[in-house]
């Protein structure tokens, strides 16, 4: 992921921001778009419940999981 640093007056007309914002040149053509951290992190929890339907995790819950450590140690002893 690519950073951009804030100069004081962006930073300044972003704080208190709770909602999201589109970024223009001075054209009007859209550039991006901001959204303060607590939005992005609630946008992405709800893609992921989107994307998995309760009965899929129940019958992921099921599944067996993983290796045993003895199975571990056989693959690293192969390489």
């Amino acid at each position: 992921m690519n950073k951009v640093v804030l100069d004081p007056i962006l930073q300044s007309k972003l704080n208190g921001l709770n909602q999201h914002l589109e970024l223009c040149d001075e054209s009007g053509r859209t550039i991006g778009h901001f959204l303060p951290a607590q939005l992005f992190t609630e946008m992405l929890m709800a893609t992921a419940d989107a994307q998995i339907t309760e009965e899929e995790l129940a019958r992921r819950r099921q599944e067996p999981r993983g290796r045993t450590l003895a199975e571990i140690w056989r693959t690293l002893c192969r390489q």
